[in-house]
């Protein structure tokens, strides 16, 4: 028996960090498949409910804003009741959400559901980063945490992908519904798999020690620019994505949705990148690797401004693989970095980066519709920009 398993953390190459592993790579995939999957739909929503651009990424900006706010407490809930339980009533609840919103009948009915639905996911995404950053032997923090983000990257994928698939053969209530019942199942798989915790010490959630313990992250420069990042990273690969989509249904492409929805298997770049950008920056220090990773962001989008197919694809490979290590390695970053209250920690950031894709997602439908895609790569190519700059200042 090693250390880091009589000390009762879950080690790299144990049966029970593989457990682990499946079980929060699982949980992962379903939550950002259940949260995205709208995402290649949102050009069918504005021909169907007859709904602006902008206005059809309220699907997703709607959700992600609930989402961002649901975290902030998810985590102190969590404190009290317990790691694993929360997780497993998230995937329960967002399961059923997805299938009622597969049968509303109307546009405003629907976003409300899917506001629902953001709320409910948010027991998942603080929750598994705390009970990585308290179950997870520290050496081996870094890979979990990156086979985890790539579950969620793959989830992301897949999501966007089936329903692209889905609604082009059938229509996208079916799509979503089959998402929904992901979730279900998901939820199964996640009570039966993951280990119990062993390090988790419950404490009573109170909005006198949530208000501490937010001032005590808040006041460390580190954190806020690590939740500065996870703000920009996020609003400029949502805003990117949502628009995309768009692109490759205008001239000169005209892709079927089946088509352009097949272009997120980009995602596939993702899930690999990210437990190697983890890896790299176990060896060469978290800054210098996120710097890295923004300016390849940067790079991505510079690739997709000509109008080529191969080149937009090449573009959005990159982008996709560099967003996905740098949150890889702002979210290891954040939990090695906080020693006290890891789940809000955790919630913070993510609400910063949920709270990115809701303004900016949304607000990205101005430039598209007044700008085209160079609008839209401006305002992503700014907000990376401003993200170079503080990962910069984080790396010394």
């Amino acid at each position: 028996m090693t250390g880091g398993e009589e000390s009762g953390f879950l080690v790299a190459g144990t049966p029970a960090f593989r457990r682990a592993r499946w079980a929060l790579a699982v949980a992962g995939f379903s939550t950002f498949a259940t949260l995205w999957c709208v995402q290649p739909l949102m050009p069918e929503f504005a021909a169907e409910f007859g709904v602006s651009p902008a206005q059809s990424a309220l699907a997703l900006s709607l959700p992600t804003g609930m989402l961002a706010f649901a975290l902030l407490v998810a985590g102190a809930v969590s404190d009290s009741l317990g790691r694993k339980a929360v997780m497993v009533a998230s995937l329960l609840a967002s399961g059923a959400l997805g299938v009622v919103g597969a049968l509303v009948p109307g546009w405003h009915a629907l976003l409300a559901v899917r506001a629902l639905e953001g709320a409910a996911l948010a027991g998942l995404p603080a929750v598994a980063m705390a009970y990585i950053g308290e179950e997870v032997e520290p050496r081996s923090t870094g890979l979990m945490m990156g086979l985890y983000i790539g579950g969620t990257a793959l989830g992301g994928m897949c999501g966007r992908v089936l329903t692209a698939l889905v609604s082009d053969v059938a229509n996208w209530r079916v799509a979503m519904a089959a998402v929904g019942v992901l979730g279900l199942a998901a939820a199964g798989w996640l009570w039966a798999g993951l280990p119990a915790s062993r390090r988790f010490v419950r404490r009573p959630a109170g909005l006198s020690g949530l208000a501490a313990a937010w001032r005590g992250h808040l006041a460390d420069p580190t954190l806020r620019g690590l939740f500065a990042v996870g703000f920009l990273i996020m609003g400029a690969f949502i805003t990117l994505y949502n628009y995309v989509g768009f692109r490759f249904a205008a001239p000169p492409f005209e892709l079927r949705p089946a088509v352009a929805g097949a272009v997120f298997l980009v995602y596939v770049a993702g899930a690999v990148a990210s437990p190697w950008f983890g890896a790299r920056a176990a060896r060469h220090g978290n800054g210098r690797v996120l710097l890295a990773a923004v300016l390849l962001n940067l790079a991505g989008v510079a690739l997709m401004l000509p109008d080529s197919l191969p080149a937009v694809v090449a573009g959005l490979t990159l982008f996709t693989m560099a967003f996905f290590g740098a949150h890889t390695i702002a979210s290891g970053w954040i939990g090695q970095r906080a020693r006290t209250a890891r789940a809000q920690a955790s919630a913070i950031y993510l609400f910063s980066y949920y709270m990115g894709a809701t303004l900016t997602g949304y607000a990205g439908g101005w430039f598209w519709t007044g700008m085209g895609w160079g609008g839209v790569a401006a305002l992503v190519g700014a907000m990376l920009g401003a993200a170079a700059l503080i990962a910069l200042r984080l790396r010394h």
